[in-house]
């Protein structure tokens, strides 16, 4: 699901509509690899993003507002410095490939009018966002500066030449002059299937338009070209053409194709996909509506997974660790069960102590134990006397059966201690924000797991997230606690105790609300609720998760428990799937 040159181009003709003609007013720089550059464009403020991330690379018009760091990086102050104020006078696409060039013009400090670009290279792990001086072709700065060491083939470092990205010898799809010149180019290669031939000729065609032409052609996407006749290569070129001539007459469909089933995004591209009909298409006005609903939660999701990286290591360890320790907790409980044996033999060495002789190393006896009275060897230490040996046999069972009362309890303690960590893990997958990471970072500090940095305040006032809320499809108002301190908020202060708590059975999972009008509920309301309990816990994406329910008033914390630890009674269960496909109309407020 990356951005192609088809894609590239309908941003180039969105963003050559807009901004041409119109000044740049700021340019801030939230993400390391991140730009944020407000332009006035008919009559309002546009923000408009680029985006040099490896996993989420983009440019497209955005709505979401972006907290920017007290100290500007210095590619900021630099952009600032000569892009800030000037005027864009062109958008280009350079080759029809994965980049988009903006040329500006500014005034430099001498009150000369220059021109200057800012490029960005839509790339995967290559992306990078340039600002090029256009009279000398040198480069001023990059987000990202790529040295010798980094890559041989290509610098990218401020005072070098700049370069357009290797070509891989591929051929411009807008400049194919007709059928014989399209299969010329695929003939050169005949080994790969028709598929990966076609998007490893051709400059900006991506694995799913690829597919998407030889679906059209109604020609398998895995034959490989050798096997195609002369009539295939007709076919494969009449569908590449229709679709070019699209990109270049600038028809463009932006759609984002939804597996409701699985309730995720598949693909999107900007050209109808007849190949993906079997999902929903949902489909958009602009390629930039598209690009930041598809990138909204995605790119947040991805940023926060990052910022937890550590503190999920670290958690994950701790379990390792823990179940390594319950494991042998209960190898210890299997020696400790053989306790009644110790008491058996010991009360037959005491019964036959007079057949027990000096340094014997064992003795054979009638078992008065077994129902058939079956002759048994007891080991014996012959360093002992019987008396010591039959002694030493009641010490063992004494100190097995303290050993399975202190294991027991350990392994009661351990398990708990899993239980809390795991619900912490589902803490880490449900933050939406940076100051969930400090709640769960502030709990686990206070209960023991992590230490205190010493000497390290944070006197910075950050916005704080809170929990989730949720319309149901009928008018009850749903909340879901992200972390333990949001989840014990919520159960004891937010809610009444006449209200329905929702949680996933025997599973680490968040704590849920539905708000009762009047004690009246619906079924419709309760399966939602459930569901959205289901999906922010273990139970994730899991089919039939049991979800237990109560009123809020049977709902107890015991005495020392960790946040969001709780026991319930008088409740009931109801079974649900743990993704949101049955509950689209409910709505997060």
């Amino acid at each position: 699901m990356a951005l192609d040159g088809i894609v590239v181009a309908s941003i180039v003709k969105e963003m050559s509509s807009l901004l041409v003609g119109n000044k740049i007013e700021k340019v801030h720089q939230p993400e390391m690899d991140e730009l944020m550059i407000s332009i006035r464009s008919q009559g309002k403020n546009q923000k408009l993003l680029l985006s040099s991330s490896s996993q989420y690379t983009r440019v497209h018009f955005t709505n979401i507002a972006k907290e920017n760091p007290i100290a500007p990086p210095n590619f900021c102050m630099l952009l600032r410095k000569h892009l800030q104020g000037g005027r864009i006078i062109a958008v280009e696409q350079p080759s029809f490939e994965r980049m988009i060039k903006f040329v500006i013009e500014s005034y430099d400090e001498l009150n000369v009018l220059k021109q200057k670009y800012l490029i960005i290279e839509m790339m995967g792990k290559h992306s990078n966002i340039i600002c090029v001086d256009a009279e000398t072709n040198k480069i001023l700065d990059s987000i990202k500066r790529v040295s010798f060491d980094v890559s041989r083939q290509r610098q990218v470092l401020p005072g070098l030449t700049y370069q357009l990205p290797p070509s891989q010898d591929k051929f411009n799809p807008l400049e194919v002059a007709g059928m014989e010149a399209f299969t010329e180019a695929l003939k050169q290669n005949l080994q790969p299937p028709a598929f990966k031939g076609i998007y490893t000729t051709f400059t900006g065609i991506s694995p799913l338009v690829a597919r998407e032409i030889c679906y059209r052609a109604n020609i398998p996407e895995d034959r490989p070209l050798l096997a195609l006749e002369d009539k295939d290569f007709a076919a494969l070129y009449h569908s590449f053409k229709t679709m070019m001539d699209n990109v270049g007459e600038g028809n463009f469909y932006p759609a984002i194709y939804i597996d409701d089933a699985k309730d995720k995004y598949v693909d999107f591209n900007v050209l109808p996909m007849e190949h993906l009909s079997y999902y929903r298409a949902e489909k958009f006005e602009t390629i930039s509506e598209l690009l930041d609903d598809f990138y909204k939660y995605r790119d947040s999701k991805e940023r926060m997974k990052q910022r937890t990286q550590d503190l999920r290591k670290n958690i994950s360890l701790k379990l390792e660790r823990l179940n390594n320790k319950i494991e042998n907790l209960h190898k210890d409980l299997d020696k400790a069960e053989k306790a009644e044996e110790c008491k058996i033999y010991g009360d037959l060495l005491t019964a036959n102590i007079h057949l027990l002789k000096d340094k014997a190393s064992e003795v054979s006896v009638i078992d008065y134990y077994d129902p058939e009275m079956k002759e048994i060897t007891i080991s014996l230490d012959n360093k002992l006397t019987p008396a010591q040996n039959a002694q030493k046999y009641f010490k063992q069972y004494n100190k097995y059966k303290t050993a399975m009362t202190e294991v027991a309890h350990q392994i009661e303690i351990s398990q708990e201690e899993i239980n809390y960590l795991e619900q912490i893990l589902i803490s880490i997958e449900n933050v939406t924000h940076p100051s969930d990471i400090e709640e769960i970072q502030r709990e686990l500090i206070e209960t023991g797991y992590l230490k205190r940095k010493v000497g390290k305040k944070n006197n910075q006032q950050s916005k704080k997230s809170t929990y989730l809320k949720y319309l149901s499809s009928d008018g009850f108002e749903i909340y879901v606690g992200k972390n333990n301190i949001q989840n014990d908020e919520l159960t004891f202060k937010v809610s009444s105790k006449t209200d329905l708590w929702l949680h996933v059975k025997d599973m680490a999972g968040s704590h849920t609300i539905l708000k009762l009008n009047d004690g009246e509920y619906t079924d419709q309301a309760l399966l939602e609720a459930a569901t959205l309990a289901a999906y922010y816990s273990k139970g994730k994406n899991s089919t039939k998760v049991p979800v237990d329910y109560t009123l809020r008033k049977n709902v107890r914390k015991p005495s020392g428990a960790k946040p969001g630890m709780v026991i319930y009674d008088q409740f009931q269960t109801v079974y649900v799937d743990g993704d949101l496909t049955n509950i689209r109309e409910v709505k997060e407020i």
